[in-house]
Formats: C-alpha cells, sequence, structure tokens
C-alpha cells in the first residue's frame, strides 16, 4: 500500500500515544507500533507527509535489529501482520511494511545520544564553551570534525512540542543510578561503533545517532527505532568535508530549507513545496538501499 499514512485509526484497538511519527496501540500484551509518514522539524509535525517515509523507517529498523542482536536483544516480536493478533486482521493492508508487534518495555526516563562527530546542538554548544555536556574537548575543533573518543551524551526527554536538552552523565546517574548508567552508556556506544563500521563499508557515515532502551522483565532491551534518517545524521563519505555542514541522507534537508524562511520554529508549520518532499523523501529512499542493499 504506497499512499500516504498520516494518522491511524484503529476501531477495536487501543491507541496509547500519537507521537511525532507513530502511532502506538496496545494489543493484547503486546504494543503495536505504526510508522506514518509525519516528519517532523525543530519538534513541530510538519502538515504534508513524506510518502513511504514510515515503510523505509520500519525496513532500516528492522535491519538494524537483526545486525545488532549480539549486543543487546530488542523488542521484536514480528513485524509480519498475519501474525499479529486476531484484532489486528482488518487493517493489516495499512500495516503491512510499516508496523511492528513489540514487548511491551518500560522505556528509559533519558534518550540516549551517541556521538562520533561535532555536529548540529553539540557544535552549537562547543562554539560558546568547549565543556560540553561534561566532556572537556579539544579547543580548535571544527564543525563535523571527528571527536577525539565516541561520546555517550544523554538529554532528557521532552513533551511534545518542547526541545529535549543535553544533560551529563553525572545528571543521567542521578536518574537511573551509577551503575545502570554505565551499562547502558557502555552497550550504545557498542551499538554505534558496529553500525558505523558497518554504514561506513556502505559508502555511509553516521555521525550521531539516538537509541531508545528499555528494562524488559528485569533486562534491557532496545526498543522503538533504531539507526533511521528521523534518529541519526547520516553523512555520504564521498562528500565529508571537515569545516562545514554536510550533505546528508536525513531531515537536514528539511531543516535546511525551514532555515531560509521567516519562521519562528514553532506550529502552525509552513507549507512545504512539492520539491521539498520530492528531495527528503528520495534521501530517505537512498539511505534504506545503500544500508541495506535492497530496494523499498
Amino acid at each position: 500500500m504506497n499512499q500516504a499514512v498520516t494518522e491511524t485509526n484503529f476501531a477495536g484497538l487501543k491507541l496509547i500515544n500519537r507521537g511525532k511519527v507513530r502511532d502506538l496501540y496496545e494489543v493484547d500484551d503486546a504494543l503495536l507500533m505504526v510508522a506514518t509518514d509525519r516528519i517532523s522539524a525543530y519538534d513541530v509535525i510538519m502538515n504534508e507527509p513524506i510518502p513511504n517515509k514510515g515503510r523505509v523507517l520500519t525496513k532500516l529498523s528492522l535491519f538494524w535489529f537483526d545486525l545488532l542482536s549480539d549486543i543487546i536483544p530488542h523488542h521484536l516480536i514480528s513485524a509480519d501482520p498475519d501474525d499479529y493478533p486476531a484484532a489486528c486482521a482488518p487493517y493489516r493492508d495499512i500495516l503491512r511494511g510499516r508496523s511492528m508487534l513489540v514487548k511491551k518495555a518500560q522505556p528509559l526516563p533519558v534518550e540516549c545520544i551517541v556521538r562520533g562527530y561535532i555536529s548540529g546542538s553539540f557544535w552549537s554548544a562547543y562554539k560558546k564553551d568547549t565543556t560540553v555536556c561534561g566532556f572537556k574537548l579539544p579547543a580548535g575543533m571544527q564543525e563535523s570534525e571527528k571527536l577525539p573518543e565516541v561520546l555517550f551524551t544523554p538529554s532528557t526527554k521532552a513533551e511534545m512540542g518542547l526541545h529535549d536538552e543535553n544533560i551529563s552523565v553525572a545528571e543521567m546517574e542521578k536518574l537511573v543510578g551509577k551503575e545502570a548508567t554505565a551499562q547502558i552508556a557502555d552497550i550504545c556506544v557498542r551499538l554505534y561503533e558496529k553500525a558505523a563500521e558497518y554504514a561506513r563499508s556502505k559508502g555511509i557515515i553516521i555521525a550521531d545517532t539516538k537509541f531508545e532502551l528499555g528494562w524488559f522483565e528485569g533486562r534491557l532491551i532496545l526498543i522503538d527505532e533504531v539507526l533511521t534518517p528521523d534518529s541519526s545524521r547520516f553523512w555520504p563519505v564521498a562528500d565529508y568535508m571537515v569545516g562545514r555542514s554536510q550533505p546528508s541522507f536525513d531531515k537536514q534537508f528539511l531543516r535546511d530549507y525551514l532555515d531560509s524562511l521567516d519562521w519562528d520554529k514553532t506550529p502552525p508549520a509552513p507549507s512545504l513545496p512539492p520539491e521539498i518532499l520530492e528531495k527528503t523523501g528520495s534521501r530517505y529512499l537512498e539511505a534504506l538501499e545503500r544500508i541495506t542493499g535492497t530496494p523499498l
């Protein structure tokens, strides 16, 4: 089903959360995650969808869950709607390719961000103070430069429409405990390093990414989406150059367009022209094809 999906309303299923991109339903003792074609920037949901975006995010997440499963187990039960509970049967056509039936984990109260390069909010913070999120960085670094080591830099989880805020590892320890923080940081850095090495072999630099972890039956598991253009900065190796922002396979293209407008980055969102939607969608598709080696 290639028609854009901007919102789902499944009678008979209990909707428990509608995020920026995903609609989350409770189904028996599991959760049904549905990736729509909504796109957000600066924590504002755009009015126009990116066709097939939800299917790209789902296929990429499934690929990474499989590749990284030796580091940490994940929440996936099945991505085949034929395996879902009977209550999902009327919606199989919509669900196919853009949904996952997952374990009901307890998410961590923090976002788990891993950075290999200095970019985005981290670069902005560095320009003001070379100590960022508790890490003392070398003086004289340039935008997009590779960091001396991979950094785990958690952030708060903001309510819809508000911005996450970077916190130090010490602040995270106050939220989840010192031992759990060390375990989480170690897992996330190993996930990033394995994914980054693989992606580079496909011509993509993963500059940074955000992981979601949760507790399930007393152990940490990988949840939500993983290593998609929505949660990561993907840069083409061939075009990489230190000292400037990079062309990317993520929604930076959309952000750059929005930055050119007289818009204060609060709702309502401006209308997006068709060429911006098309170019953004094509970047997502190229990332998928490079990483997985298969088209959508």
